[in-house]
């Protein structure tokens, strides 16, 4: 249940879902993440990287093995949500 409290606050997947194509610097995650204060973004980066879901390198923010592996488990969630918001705009219509 630990890891859905931690996935389950604010920001963290998008952080997540941002560092899936690589490393990124805070600044350029702050960038990406429209909203998102810097505070709120330093604490994420803290408790993903202490649960070591990311790591800190010289390039930035990271996945490491274990937050590239959820980045596969998230998929078919992604896949879903496409699906879901295709079916919503169809019925706006």
């Amino acid at each position: 249940m630990a890891a859905m409290d931690l996935f389950g606050r604010r920001w963290a997947l998008r952080i997540l879902w941002e560092l899936r194509a690589g490393p990124l610097g805070a600044r350029a995650l702050l960038a990406r993440c429209e909203g998102l204060s810097s505070s709120v973004l330093y604490q994420r980066l803290r408790e993903l990287t202490s649960s070591g879901i990311i790591a800190s390198s010289a390039d930035g923010y990271e996945l490491t093995r274990l937050g590239t592996a959820l980045g596969h488990a998230l998929r078919p969630l992604d896949e879903w949500a496409i699906t879901w918001a295709q079916e919503q705009e169809h019925n706006d219509q």
